[in-house]
C-alpha cells in the first residue's frame, strides 16, 4: 500500500456554499489562532471572505461553479492540499454537482481529512495530529478490468 506524509504546518482547503459561508466564517473566526499556523486555501468568494473578516492569508482559486472545486481537487490529487473543510448545503441543489461529488471522491481516494460539518471540523482541528507529521495511506489501486 502507498503512503505519503502528510507535512506540518498542514496545507487546508476551505469551501463553503453560499447558504453556508457564515458557518464557515464564525469556525475560521474561533479557530483563527489554530488556523495561522497552517496554509489556506480556498475557493473564490469563500476566500475572499475569509481573508477580509480575519486578516489570514488565503491562496484563492475560482469560484467553485467556476471551476475552484475542480481546482482544489487537482491540488489533492498532486499532493498539494492535505486537509478540506467543506461545508456544503445538503438543501439546496448545486449546478456543479458532479464537480463536488469529484472533490469529494478525490478526498476519500487520496484519504485526506475531510470534514463536512461544524462538529467534524471540531474534532479534526483539535487533533494533535493537526501539530505533527501523520503518514496516511492512500486508496489508490488499478481498476478492475471488465
Amino acid at each position: 500500500m502507498e503512503t505519503t506524509d502528510l507535512p506540518t504546518p498542514k496545507r487546508i482547503a476551505l469551501i463553503a456554499h453560499d447558504g453556508r459561508k457564515d458557518d464557515l466564517l464564525e469556525w475560521v473566526k474561533y479557530n483563527q489562532g489554530t488556523l495561522s499556523h497552517h496554509f489556506l486555501y480556498a475557493t473564490g468568494s469563500t476566500g475572499a471572505l475569509i481573508a477580509k473578516e480575519t486578516g489570514l492569508p488565503v491562496h484563492r482559486f475560482l469560484s467553485g461553479p467556476l471551476g475552484g472545486d475542480q481546482q482544489i481537487g487537482a491540488k489533492i490529487a498532486e499532493g498539494e492540499i492535505d486537509f478540506l473543510i467543506f461545508f456544503w448545503d445538503p438543501l439546496e441543489p448545486q449546478p456543479h454537482d458532479p464537480d463536488i461529488k469529484a472533490l469529494l471522491r478525490l478526498a476519500v481516494l487520496y484519504n485526506i481529512p475531510t470534514a463536512s460539518n461544524r462538529a467534524t471540523a471540531d474534532f479534526l482541528i483539535a487533533s494533535p495530529l493537526m501539530n505533527q507529521p501523520y503518514q496516511r495511506h492512500l486508496n489508490l489501486r488499478p481498476p478492475r478490468s471488465a
